[in-house]
């Protein structure tokens, strides 16, 4: 994915969902864009209406972290969007060398036999996970992509009662976390694209990581659970996420995550 106007297509997409009401521009006449024309981005960005097309147009692809910054304001981007579109910018991906989970963090899974928890990378591949995880759900085991199980799989949208927040947060993490220019990333998505769904939330370019949200399940055998998730980066394996699942005490959520081996 080296040769693709990433930057590029993040601009033009974004462009295109910020209207001229958004931003104080007064309607005049029929506009033949849904969102802003170049030479408005350009002006409210406070750059020239040809760079801003050498930007699009992937000419340049390394722009200032100072004039990113000022598309950011103009695009009314947040702080999540704004770092994803910086770090498009940035330097070509340097691999990350470590895949494997030292032995502490798996013990920490295991130390926490109460509540779900597993570790996933930033592609979204689940790399370790403790017992109850597995039997919150078959996405858990080491091995699955929850990407991959989110929209290709039809389980997961009677597993989640929101499974349309579940799949708009997963693209989201997806584009945040995972580095569009990683041939394993390109791969995925592009398998990915056959969904529908996932194909119209990706072209929205979201970009959000995991957050500590309340998450619901349907699961088959202990019933409704209401689970707060902990989102926790491994120290020394940045590339590396634990999650946790925590019901709130004395709820029925917890006793039916205590029924759940």
């Amino acid at each position: 994915m080296a040769g693709d106007n990433l930057l590029g297509d993040f601009l033009k997409a974004r462009r295109g969902r910020v209207t001229a009401a958004d931003v104080g521009i007064p309607a005049t006449g029929r506009r033949r864009v849904a969102g802003l024309r170049r030479e408005e981005l350009a002006r409210l960005a406070g750059i020239s209406e040809p760079y801003l097309v050498r930007l699009e147009q992937g000419v340049d692809r390394h722009p200032s972290p100072q004039v990113l910054r000022s598309l950011a304001r103009a695009l009314k981007l947040d702080a999540d969007a704004l770092a994803h579109m910086l770090a498009l910018a940035g330097p070509d991906l340097v691999p990350s060398a470590r895949t494997e989970v030292a032995a502490d963090v798996l013990r920490l899974l295991d130390a926490w036999a109460d509540r779900p928890a597993y570790v996933r990378d930033r592609c979204l591949d689940v790399l370790a996970a403790n017992k109850r995880a597995r039997a919150l759900a078959s996405m858990y085991e080491p091995g699955h992509n929850l990407a991959r199980a989110v929209f290709l799989d039809p389980a997961s949208r009677r597993l989640f009662p929101d499974w349309e927040e579940v799949a708009a947060q997963t693209a989201a993490a997806l584009r945040a976390e995972a580095d569009p220019r990683d041939p394993r990333t390109a791969g995925l998505v592009a398998e990915l694209k056959t969904d529908e769904e996932f194909h119209r939330l990706w072209a929205r370019h979201e970009a959000r990581p995991a957050r500590d949200e309340l998450k619901r399940f349907a699961h088959p055998v202990v019933g409704d659970l209401a689970l707060r998730r902990q989102a926790l980066t491994v120290g020394g394996a940045e590339q590396q996420v634990i999650i946790v699942y925590q019901a709130t005490a004395g709820s029925p959520s917890e006793a039916a995550l205590a029924r759940l081996l």
